[in-house]
């Protein structure tokens, strides 16, 4: 079959740095689904796996943690899905990644797409929507919609990348809160603005005195999704006591001052939507569940893909450009590729 590998760490501007292969088709496993990859977005969990895995001497390392396509075949213990289903997903970091043109995954982790996008638009969600998902509902526990008499504020920093652009989204259809996002250039704000977010503060200048501006009620939560180093003072500054930050990114450990959360009893969350892939939790189907959630959500227009830079087919050559313009980190929305070239 048809792949995209590496087989050592490279700069994303070494031609080989990522391979056209070919390799042999997978084999399932009982839970497994045999998807034919139609279309495949790109994360910055590809690129650092590219820059710090190395594969095993004359092996091929393939990336990818978002596609949507078609089910070509079932496991033995597979339930819910059958050949030519369309399907989304992320899948587990464990594995191979979906720069396949056959993919073997584990179907509680999938999600049946929705019929109203391509698979383009569809491949641009499901491993972002996890994350925002996860974020809000399940490290931050906050309320949905109708159930919390206690109006609130959620703070979101960097908000207009991949998975800031659908959970801005999720808070803005499933939740009561007021919401404030983050962002610095003109485009990330208007962005912003198209996604339904009302109150966007510029998060190169100092916090405390634009969200005073605001006026909102008090701020209880805060998720930071990018340079949370550079942010972590002020964003313990900003919260109310006993209130929560989650974080996605990996910030310098000495950036982080734990003990600064002590005086107001702040609590500290990370998130990382292969955990329950990786440890194989008893509640791993969980994700599968969201993700047919979300393509009811879809479906009813309530929520749009973040797809924003569409680059062409799936091959190598488009596949360093899309790592190129994640590490330059100034995408906004998701950056994918549809159909093998």
């Amino acid at each position: 079959m048809k792949a995209i590998g590496y087989s050592g760490s490279r700069s994303s501007d070494d031609a080989d740095c990522l391979v056209d292969v070919e390799l042999p088709d997978p084999s399932l496993e009982p839970n497994d689904l045999l998807v034919a990859v139609e279309a495949v977005s790109v994360n910055p969990v590809d690129t650092k796996v590219r820059r710090r895995e190395q594969p095993a001497a004359d092996q091929w390392r393939v990336l990818g943690w978002d596609a949507a396509g078609t089910v070509l075949a079932c496991g033995a213990a597979v339930q819910g899905f059958q050949r030519g289903d369309r399907v989304w997903y992320a899948g587990a970091l464990q594995r191979p990644g979906c720069n396949s043109a056959l993919h073997a995954v584990d179907h509680r982790l999938v999600g049946h797409a929705p019929s109203s996008l391509s698979a383009a638009e569809a491949a641009a969600l499901p491993l972002t929507a996890i994350t925002a998902w996860e974020l809000l509902f399940d490290r931050l526990r906050l309320p949905r919609r109708g159930t919390s008499q206690e109006p609130q504020t959620l703070l979101v920093v960097g908000s207009a990348g991949g998975v800031g652009s659908i959970l801005v989204q999720l808070v803005r259809e499933l939740t009561d809160l007021s919401l404030v996002a983050t962002a610095s250039r003109p485009e990330s704000v208007a962005w912003l603005h198209q996604l339904g977010v009302e109150h966007v503060i510029n998060h190169h200048e100092p916090f405390a005195q634009q969200l005073a501006g605001l006026e909102l009620p008090p701020l209880r939560s805060v998720i930071s999704l990018t340079h949370s180093g550079d942010h972590f003072a002020q964003l313990v500054e900003v919260l109310e006591p006993q209130g929560a930050l989650a974080l996605i990114d990996d910030p310098p450990v000495q950036s982080i001052d734990v003990l600064s959360l002590k005086r107001k009893s702040l609590s500290l969350h990370w998130e990382l939507m292969f955990t329950r892939s990786l440890y194989q939790t008893p509640d791993m189907a969980r994700q599968g569940a969201l993700l047919e959630e979300l393509a009811a959500l879809v479906d009813a227009s309530r929520i749009r893909s973040t797809l924003t830079q569409p680059l062409g087919a799936i091959n190598a050559s488009n596949l360093r450009d899309a790592h190129r313009r994640l590490e330059s980190g100034s995408s906004v929305g998701k950056v994918v590729l549809s159909g093998w070239a």
